[in-house]
C-alpha cells in the first residue's frame, strides 16, 4: 500500500490543470490566496461534519477545540470585507464522512469570489473554466423549481409534506423513514439526490439554479420570489462539481440563520457549533457585493480522465494516507 493511488501520469496531468487554473485567473486579475485550514469555528451546516481536535498551547491555559475547515469561504469573505477585491484558493478541504467513489474525507477545493458579479454572471464564468479546462459543451440551465416540475409534474415549492412522502414511496416503498419524517427540505433532498441527480449522469454540463431559500443559508433570497434563494449547483457526469451563491450580504440576517442551524442540530441530537462572530461581524463592516462558488477539483480531474473514483486522481487516498 506504500504505492499512489493514483499513477504518476495523471499527477502530472494534474499538476498541468492547476497552472491552467491559476492561468486562467491570473488573466482575468482574481487574486490567489491562502486562509487557515485549522480555526476556532467551523460551519453550523446540519449536513456538514467538521474534523475537531484539540489544541493543547491556547493562551488561555487550557486545551480548546479547533476544527479543520470545511471550506475555505468564512475566511475568504473576512478578506472581502477588508478590500482584497476578487479572490480564488487552491486548497485542502476536510468533511468528516465515509469515503466512496466520488469523496475523500481530505480533497482539494478550488474557491473564488468575484466581486460585481451575480449568481448568473459566475455560472458564465464556471461554464469558461470548464470549456477550458475540459474541453466540454456549453452548459445547460434549468431551475430547481423546473427539473422537479418535468420530473415528477409537481412544483417543489407549493408541494405539500404528504406530496412529497407519496412521491418518495412511489420509488421507495420500504423506506420508513419517510413516514414520520416532518421536514421538507429532507424530502425534497432525498427526490433530488436520488431521481433527478442521476438523471443528470448525460450530456452537457448542467447548472441547476433558484434552490428553495431554505436550502441556501449563506445566499441572497430572490428579490422577485422570496421562496428561492439566489444559489446554484453545476453537476457533469453524474457528479456534483459546483455549490455557488450570491452572497448574502447582511451579518444580522447571516447570525440569525445560523442560530436556526443551531436549532436544528438540536433536534437531531447533533452538537450545536460556535458561531463565527468573526464572520458576522465582518459582514457587518460591509461584504461588497460579490458571487462565490466552491467546485471540486479532486471531481473535475475525475471529469478529465474518465476515472471512476476518486482515489485515482490524488496522490494517496484515505485507505493510503
Amino acid at each position: 500500500m506504500w504505492q499512489p493511488s493514483a499513477s504518476i501520469e495523471t499527477l502530472k496531468l494534474r499538476a498541468n490543470v492547476l497552472k491552467q487554473i491559476r492561468q486562467f485567473f491570473h488573466e482575468r486579475d482574481v487574486l490567489e490566496v491562502d486562509t487557515p485550514l485549522l480555526s476556532h469555528n467551523t460551519v453550523t451546516d446540519v449536513h456538514l461534519d467538521a474534523f475537531e481536535s484539540k489544541y493543547c498551547f491556547d493562551e488561555s491555559g487550557s486545551a480548546v477545540s479547533m476544527y479543520l475547515q470545511t471550506s475555505p469561504e468564512f475566511a475568504m469573505k473576512r478578506l472581502l470585507c477588508a478590500g482584497s477585491g476578487s479572490i480564488f484558493q487552491i486548497c485542502k478541504a476536510f468533511r468528516n464522512e465515509s469515503a466512496g467513489r466520488n469523496h475523500n474525507p481530505e480533497f482539494t477545493m478550488l474557491e473564488w469570489y468575484r466581486v460585481g458579479f451575480n449568481d448568473h454572471d459566475l455560472m458564465d464564468e464556471v461554464e469558461t473554466l470548464l470549456q477550458t479546462v475540459l474541453g466540454c459543451e456549453l452548459a445547460k440551465r434549468i431551475s430547481y423549481q423546473e427539473i422537479f416540475q418535468r420530473t415528477f409534474n409537481f412544483d417543489p415549492l407549493s408541494a405539500s409534506i404528504e406530496q412529497l412522502k407519496h412521491t418518495i414511496l412511489q420509488h421507495s416503498p420500504a423506506d420508513d423513514w419517510v413516514t414520520d419524517e416532518q421536514n421538507k427540505d429532507t424530502l425534497l433532498q432525498w427526490l433530488f439526490s436520488i431521481i433527478i441527480e442521476p438523471s443528470l449522469q448525460t450530456g452537457p454540463p448542467c447548472f441547476v439554479f433558484d434552490f428553495p431559500a431554505s436550502q441556501a443559508a449563506l445566499a441572497q433570497v430572490n428579490e422577485h420570489n422570496p421562496a428561492v434563494a439566489h444559489r446554484f449547483e453545476l453537476y457533469y457526469q453524474g457528479l456534483e462539481l459546483a455549490n455557488g451563491y450570491f452572497e448574502l450580504q447582511d451579518g444580522t440576517e447571516q447570525l440569525k440563520r445560523f442560530e436556526q442551524d443551531n436549532q436544528v442540530r438540536a433536534s437531531l441530537n447533533k452538537p450545536k457549533r460556535t458561531i463565527d462572530k468573526n464572520l458576522v461581524n465582518a459582514l457587518e463592516q460591509g461584504l461588497p457585493s460579490c458571487a462565490g462558488v466552491a467546485l471540486g477539483l479532486d471531481r473535475l480531474l475525475m471529469c478529465k480522465t474518465g476515472a471512476s473514483h476518486i482515489k485515482n486522481v490524488i496522490s494517496f487516498d484515505h485507505a493510503r494516507s
